[in-house]
């Protein structure tokens, strides 16, 4: 007799249901690899939670489902509560299922950033008879509460997109832009649960990106990987990336990756907005005399991005790994017998907290703000969507070494 999970007791429920989480794991999500095989293999998934983004209940339960889904990293706001909420999602998981626990990355900005700011308005000011078409385009809901927020924005969902800048018919909208504190960023660096490190730049204020670097300090020295994201400079993106590399290199003790930001924060709009970061990488991927390290696709990402690589023929790749550090303390690179894949995988942050955050969204209708694994048909709902995108990359997975 099938018994739905509303017919049994709630403790009992609850279990059988997470049970049938933990069975979704085992049977439909990849064999993993570690982080570190993931890059070398072209089977690297991350989640952005977003560089503003502090909702920390909604980015735990973010992390519990992305980890269960398999992603290799979860990059966060550097904040120590932000951190916080990543890793007791990721614990959660864990408790659910013998998943492996992906790598923790805190992003921070060498100068003006649109990753890093956040929007600000008065809603005194709004004329009564506003439709208040900003409401309409949020897409973390950070305006959906207008008339109960003093502030007219709540902060901490707010991610930077922009879009409710121009579509306000009375111009109320601000933009308040920061940098993130380098002290703290660095303290941040030396606690046990964060194993990566994202820089966004533009690449062509290499004097500010230098003195955060050395603003960092020894914090290098407990990190994984060191990761730098910078839009496409045309020809001086080549420049721009030795430039960087020269700064970094001295005290990289870890391995780096170039993060390629097609079009910032733009993927869940729609099919065609993976294009700029295919093109890209297509243009890195040809370029010879590129600096080391690891190459992966962002900005704009989404359920195309795969097909897209697959199209122009650089989904899982793999060439002689002449610009991928093994250590780069000693200047050392890997052998040329090594073959690893030229673009180590994809990071997905819009598209890929919109399908969860409509399950989350319809679970906090029905529950309030919960946790996700307190409702498992919920978290399971969540899960297939979270699989649907990372299976895209890891479906495809290689045997690892």
């Amino acid at each position: 007799m099938n018994l739905s999970c509303t017919g049994l007791s709630v403790v009992s429920s609850r279990s059988r249901c997470l049970e049938n989480v933990g069975a979704f794991v085992a049977n439909k999500v990849a064999i993993p690899t570690s982080p570190l095989q993931s890059l070398r293999l072209g089977t690297w998934v991350k989640l952005i939670c977003g560089a503003s983004f502090e909702d920390v209940l909604h980015i735990r339960n973010l992390s519990l489902v992305y980890t269960l889904a398999g992603v290799d990293c979860i990059d966060c706001a550097a904040d120590a509560s932000v951190v916080t909420a990543v890793n007791q999602g990721i614990v959660a998981a864990q408790n659910i299922s013998a998943v492996r626990r992906p790598w923790v990355m805190i992003s921070v900005n060498d100068s003006e950033d649109l990753h890093f700011r956040k929007a600000e308005f008065n809603p005194e000011e709004c004329p009564i008879y506003c439709p208040r078409p900003c409401e309409k385009v949020c897409p973390a809901d950070a305006i959906s509460r207008l008339n109960h927020l003093q502030g007219g924005v709540l902060t901490e969902r707010c991610y930077g997109c922009g879009r409710c800048f121009p579509v306000c018919p009375y111009d109320k909208i601000r933009e308040i832009t920061y940098v993130r504190d380098v002290f703290a960023t660095a303290e941040l660096l030396r606690r046990n649960d964060v194993d990566a490190i994202e820089i966004h730049t533009d690449g062509r204020d290499h004097k500010s990106f230098a003195e955060l670097w050395n603003g960092l300090g020894s914090s290098i020295e407990y990190l994984k990987l060191v990761a730098v994201s910078f839009p496409n400079l045309g020809d001086l993106t080549l420049p721009s990336m030795r430039a960087m590399y020269a700064v970094m290199q001295p005290h990289l003790s870890c391995h780096n990756l170039w993060q390629l930001d097609g079009r910032p924060m733009s993927g869940d709009i729609g099919r065609g907005a993976t294009r700029e970061a295919i093109a890209f990488a297509v243009s890195l991927a040809a370029a010879e005399d590129r600096p080391n390290g690891f190459l992966q696709l962002a900005g704009g990402t989404n359920a195309n991005t795969v097909h897209g690589l697959k199209n122009v023929g650089l989904f899982q790749m793999t060439a002689t790994a002449k610009n991928t550090t093994e250590s780069t303390t000693a200047g050392a690179i890997l052998s040329d017998s090594s073959s690893y894949a030229v673009i180590s995988g994809v990071a997905y942050g819009g598209y890929a907290r919109k399908i969860v955050g409509r399950v989350l969204r319809s679970m906090e209708s029905e529950y309030g703000l919960s946790c996700i694994e307190d409702h498992p048909n919920y978290l399971l709902e969540a899960l297939k969507e979270a699989h649907a995108l990372v299976g895209t990359v890891k479906c495809q997975v290689v045997p690892p070494y």
